[in-house]
């Protein structure tokens, strides 16, 4: 007999560490994932939004904690998971979403940020990955960890470029831990999200230069933070078990040329 549905994506028992959770897409994965059942460390910088999540997910039924991380700070990141092994045990699903995307032309870009985007953008991503793939190993874990990429990790845009770099970074440091930890029972993809509809990018896509962006999206639409779900759900659950180093784009066509 076949496993129905709701088994293969049941988190129930499992804790999941999500950075950047404050806001957006990190708030969003936060919730998805403890509607299945998983127990949900919320990390990031303001620990007063994180606790307003929190509270939401409890009031939902689900169970959550939040937990001050800066994953620029490598000390930070060490104590983030043993707070959440403190609180729920070892974490089995970390989501590598917390990231910036600051805009300048290439020669007008300073080193400054360009250092500050590899280091949220990329260098985060390892370190959190290492520590993570390192407590899986040791607790005996079968571990899922999920990079959050972008479109731009496989293209580039104008006033970008540090962005673009960094992303495809993590493409190619998802596919590089995914073949080392394979053997060790940890699992590694990541999601490309094309553009999405949030609070902060709302009033350009309602715009007249926004709607002829989405006129060039083949599906003629813009996606939504809830299009990201399914996928999530997938390769956080044992649905995705012979799943490792896939990167899946979620971008309604729009990485697969110009017409």
């Amino acid at each position: 007999m076949p496993s129905p549905a709701e088994d293969l994506f049941d988190l129930g028992g499992a804790v999941a560490l999500v950075t950047g959770a404050s806001s957006g897409l990190g708030w969003r994965f936060a919730e998805v994932l403890a509607a299945q059942g998983a127990r949900v460390v919320a990390g990031a910088r303001r620990l007063d939004k994180l606790h307003d999540l929190v509270a939401a997910i409890r009031t939902g039924g689900g169970s959550a904690h939040a937990v001050r991380l800066d994953v620029t700070d490598r000390a930070s990141i060490t104590a983030a998971f043993d707070e959440a092994e403190a609180v729920f045990g070892p974490v089995g699903i970390l989501v590598n979403n917390a990231g910036i995307a600051p805009q300048e032309r290439v020669l007008e870009q300073s080193a400054e940020t360009w250092r500050r985007v590899m280091e949220t953008n990329l260098d985060a991503v390892w370190f959190c990955a290492q520590e993570g793939a390192r407590r899986m190993v040791a607790a005996d874990i079968e571990g899922s960890i999920i990079n959050i990429s972008s479109l731009l990790g496989l293209g580039v845009s104008r006033s970008l470029s540090a962005y673009a770099v960094a992303k495809a970074g993590v493409v190619q440091l998802t596919r590089a831990m995914a073949l080392e930890l394979a053997a060790r029972g940890v699992r590694v993809n990541a999601i490309a999200p094309g553009y999405l509809l949030t609070d902060i990018n709302r009033g350009y896509f309602e715009s007249a230069a926004g709607a002829r962006m989405i006129e060039k999206i083949p599906m003629k639409c813009i996606g939504a933070p809830a299009d990201l779900d399914g996928t999530l759900l997938l390769l956080a659950s044992r649905a995705a078990r012979f799943m490792t180093g896939s990167v899946i784009v979620i971008d309604g066509g729009q990485g697969l040329g110009v017409d």
